[in-house]
This record gives C-alpha cells, sequence and structure tokens, in this order.
C-alpha cells in the first residue's frame, strides 16, 4: 500500500521561489502545505497558485511555522504516514524527496536528514558559520550521545506517529537541533542522505544577518546542553 506523504514548508516572504519548490516536488506526495509566517509579499498567492494548502502563522519562527502545519494535519481524518520538511527558498532540490523518504518506505527506519555534503553544495550556497555551525553542533551531539549527524539539514522525513512522539516545542531557530536530539534520546532509527544543495533565491533570514546567526547558534547549543545534562 502506497503510504501517505505531506510535506510542511514554512515560509516568509518566498514568492520568488516558493512555486519552484512546489512544482518539483515528486507527484507521491498527497499534500503539500505552506506555511506563511507573516509574509508581506506574494508567497502565500503564488503558493496557492502552484497547488499548495497555505495556511497563515502570525508568530514570527520557524517552529512556530512547523507546528501550525502539524496542528493543522492532526485535524485531518485520515493521518499520514510520512512528513518531510522542506526549505521555501529553492536550496534544496525538492525532486530528491523520494531519496529522503526511501528508507522510511523501504527499510522501515523513524527519521531521514538530508546532508549537504560538501561536493554536492553549489559554491557559496553555505556561509562560513553556518558550516561551521554545523560541525559544532554535530561534533557535540556525537561526544555526549554518541550521534553519527554531520548536518542539521532543513530537509528531512520521519514517520508521523514518530513525530507525534517527539512532542517538539521549540519555536525559532532550534527546531531542527531539537528534533535531532529527541530521536537519539528516543533511540529512533535513522540515516543521513546526501543531497544536493544550491544558492538559495533570496536572502536568508537566518544566515543572512548577523542577529539571526547569533540567535540561531545560541538556540543549538541551549538545546545540546539542556540533554546533555538531563
Amino acid at each position: 500500500m502506497k503510504p501517505i506523504i505531506k510535506v510542511i514548508i514554512p515560509a516568509f516572504n518566498e514568492q520568488d521561489s516558493i512555486a519552484n519548490v512546489i512544482n518539483d516536488i515528486p507527484n507521491s506526495v498527497n499534500e503539500i502545505i505552506v506555511i506563511s509566517n507573516n509574509s508581506t509579499d506574494n508567497t502565500e498567492i503564488n503558493a496557492k497558485n502552484a497547488g499548495a494548502t497555505v495556511l497563515k502563522e502570525p508568530k514570527k519562527g520557524y517552529g512556530f511555522a512547523c507546528l501550525k502545519g502539524m496542528d493543522y494535519i492532526s485535524k485531518q481524518e485520515i493521518k499520514p504516514d510520512i512528513i518531510v520538511f522542506l526549505d521555501g527558498d529553492y536550496s534544496d532540490f525538492p525532486e530528491q524527496l523520494t531519496e529522503i523518504t526511501s528508507p522510511i518506505i523501504n527499510d522501515n527506519l523513524d527519521f531521514v536528514v538530508g546532508t549537504r555534503v560538501k561536493k554536492l553544495r553549489e559554491s557559496g550556497s553555505m556561509t562560513p558559520q553556518q558550516v561551521f555551525g554545523n560541525w559544532l553542533a554535530t561534533f557535540l551531539m556525537k561526544l555526549f550521545f554518541g550521534a553519527k549527524f554531520t548536518d542539521l539539514g532543513p530537509f528531512r522525513a520521519i514517520k508521523y506517529q514518530k513525530l507525534l512522539d517527539l512532542k517538539m516545542q521549540d519555536k525559532t531557530y532550534g527546531w531542527t537541533v531539537e528534533m535531532q536530539l529527541k530521536v537519539l534520546k528516543q533511540k529512533m532509527n535513522y540515516i543521513e542522505i546526501p543531497v544536493k544543495y544550491r544558492n538559495r533565491i533570496g536572502v536568508s533570514k537566518v544566515s543572512g544577518t548577523v542577529k539571526g546567526t547569533i540567535f540561531a547558534g545560541i538556540k543549538i547549543l541551549g538545546w545540546i546542553f539542556k540533554y546533555s545534562f538531563k
């Protein structure tokens, strides 16, 4: 039986990229949910015209947007088997969704992270602070938990029930690391899949600003140390 797959895409002012993201998602996906995180441009119109379900989350924050998508799904009568998280800036290659979900469908794994390996990254697609931040976070996860993660990549897939079991809380920049830490703590089965990565369309709301970079770093390290001493 074919699994039910739903995609959650948080988006803040991604009018120039969101339709590209939606159009490149494979037909195996049952529903694409774009959460407009207080967008002030044509993100919502362009996403709707491309065929996505569009929700609005006025509270700014990546986690707020993801939780809005999860709340919407929780109220549906037929629940999905797999949830995929994907950014709306077209830096990931949505057509690789099949590769991301394959270990869950074929090998019964719980969680898959798309890893932005250097050889598959377009030059300049990740800032030096992003590269260092990913290295530091995954190094600490390896040190404290014996983790095999090498990236906090936003392109990821997880069994729906396992996602509910994580009881996600973070409202802003710590969403991805919180998920990975809870996967480790709950001893879920996971794997990383190398994915391609290109320069995003538009300016990053996190790594593109000093403030965003600092707050993201604080959030990520905060979650790691919180779980390390539990």
